[in-house]
């Protein structure tokens, strides 16, 4: 399967307000701030016939109709599924005192982004340590597998 990105990427901590409009694609999840934050696929875009969007709760329900300009509409986060480290050296950096280890990150929906992990001295010593356990435990197991 081809690597994408995901078109979504999470904004937990972004606090929701008006602001730059979101300009949903059909199918597309979008949360409604005029509408306390209810989600929604949209199943139909502003047209001449339509001066609005209209969505749909995602497991069925009654429409509702946001604004055509997007302004109360925003992208619904893509849950991150897991993040493995990418096979590139890690970092350090001796004057901000911190390491970086390239990871991916993979979301639910398939889409993937390549970022660092950001680690202080103090947690690199501690995943040292516990990483250092868990190669014990896996020799241990290998062994009494024998």
């Amino acid at each position: 399967m081809a690597e994408r990105t995901s078109k979504q990427l999470p904004a937990r901590g972004v606090e929701l307000s008006p602001g730059a409009p979101f300009h949903p694609r059909l199918g597309d999840l979008a949360l409604d701030l005029a509408k306390g934050g209810k989600i929604g696929v949209v199943v139909a875009l502003p047209s001449d016939s339509s001066a609005s969007y209209q969505l749909r709760p995602p497991g069925g329900g009654e429409d509702w109709r946001a604004r055509s300009d997007g302004s109360t509409l925003r992208p619904v986060p893509v849950p991150v599924t897991h993040v493995t480290p990418m096979r590139r050296d890690a970092i350090y950096d001796p004057r901000a005192q911190q390491a970086a280890l390239p990871v991916t990150v993979h979301y639910e929906d398939g889409g993937v982004c390549e970022t660092v992990l950001v680690l202080t001295p103090a947690q690199v010593e501690l995943y040292s340590i516990q990483f250092g356990q868990l190669i014990e435990a896996r020799e241990s197991a290998r062994e009494h597998a024998r």
